[in-house]
């Protein structure tokens, strides 16, 4: 299971956009977002971590 560090979210809407954008990449399943902790878990075959910051960004959101 990997673990991110995302900055920028505050609630609910927030994970669920996350969680949406984390979603739309191949290989990744069973997504995980806690908005309180600022992190977001989830499984897959290995991803590009490019790809993942981007989907994050556009999603209004950070990868630290």
């Amino acid at each position: 299971m990997a673990t991110i560090k995302i900055k920028g979210m505050t609630c609910n809407h927030c994970v669920m956009a996350v969680t949406k954008a984390l979603n739309e990449i191949d290989g990744i399943k069973n997504v995980k977002v806690d908005f309180e902790k600022g992190e977001a878990f989830f499984e897959g075959k290995p991803v590009d971590m490019d790809l993942v910051r981007e989907k994050i960004k556009k999603a209004g959101y950070e990868v630290v």
